[in-house]
Formats: structure tokens, sequence, C-alpha cells
């Protein structure tokens, strides 16, 4: 069964850290472009970073550059984010999906699927 697994969402302080785990079962997360995404409410859906099956390229959406690190561990099959210097407008639920290439257009989520119940991060003081 093609699963991928959210977790480490929570309650941070403005300036603090957490790692979001996606953990895949029934494939192998090497093979695919993996996205983290995250939606607020009553926002649209938005692409937070990818990181490319062809060549582990990484992607980042610009506000979260230099804060938001993706990684990848093939032996756990999970990806990670870490997610340092949080903001209040990071708040929202992360989702991480698959797809199958890479694609310029990765933000949009749309060549993703296998997506995740997603995890809650809030970041507030």
């Amino acid at each position: 069964q093609v699963q991928l697994v959210e977790s480490g969402g929570g309650l941070v302080q403005p300036g603090g850290s957490l790692s979001l785990s996606c953990t895949a079962s029934g494939f192998r997360l090497d093979y695919y472009t993996i996205g983290w995404f995250r939606q607020a409410p009553g926002k649209a859906r938005e692409g937070v970073s990818c990181i490319s099956v062809t060549d582990g390229n990484t992607y980042y959406l610009d506000s979260v550059k230099g804060r938001f690190t993706i990684s990848r561990d093939n032996t756990e099959n999970t990806v990670y984010l870490q997610m340092n210097g949080l903001k209040p407008e990071d708040t929202a639920v992360y989702y991480c999906a698959r797809a199958s290439w890479y694609s310029s257009t990765w933000f949009t989520g749309m060549d993703f699927g296998s997506w995740g119940q997603g995890t809650q991060v809030t970041v507030s003081s």
C-alpha cells in the first residue's frame, strides 16, 4: 500500500524550530520527486519545498529560503523539512506528496499525488 505519513508538527514560538518528517511505505522515496506543501485557513495551498528525483536538487518557496531545508534519508525512506526561524505566517497544515518527475511548476502541486494526511504547524507566542 502506497502511503506517505507526515509527523513532527506542533506549537512553537516565533523564531523557533521544528523538523517535519515524511515517511513512505509501499515505495521508495528516492524514485520520486517529493514535495512539501502547506495550507493555511482561508488560503490556497502553496508549495514550500521539493527535492528532485532527477538530480536531488532542492527548491524552495522564496519566503522560506534560508530558513527551511529539505533532505532525504534513503535508509529511513523519509524526507525531512527542517524549519528554523519560524514566523507566524508559517502557520499551516503541512503536507508531503510525490511526483513521478520534476517540473519547474512543482509548486502548484498539480503533478503530485499520494498526499499524506498533514501535520499542523502553529507559530505563536
